[in-house]
């Protein structure tokens, strides 16, 4: 059964937004990562301890939500020019 072309735009735009949240997301967390690297380099630091520190549901939270308003932005400027 053939496809309606409104479900497929839909679906486009949707998954488009999904990739630009998670790619936002992904930012967000090597931003931390590499702040964690470089203000706080002390002896015995290693990846799993700075990975432990960065994963908390408060930075998550701060992620979704920037993410969400990033997206937003974007979109914004992408239907005025």
């Amino acid at each position: 059964m053939p496809q309606h072309p409104t479900n497929r735009r839909r679906l486009t735009l949707i998954f488009r937004a999904v990739i630009e949240v998670a790619f936002i997301v992904f930012l967000y967390y090597s931003n931390l990562l590499m702040g964690e690297f470089t203000k706080t380099n002390g002896r015995g630091k290693s990846l799993i301890f700075a990975l432990i520190d960065i994963f908390t549901g408060t930075n998550f939270s701060i992620a979704i939500v920037s993410a969400l308003v990033g997206w937003a932005v974007l979109e914004y400027f992408r239907q005025k020019l």
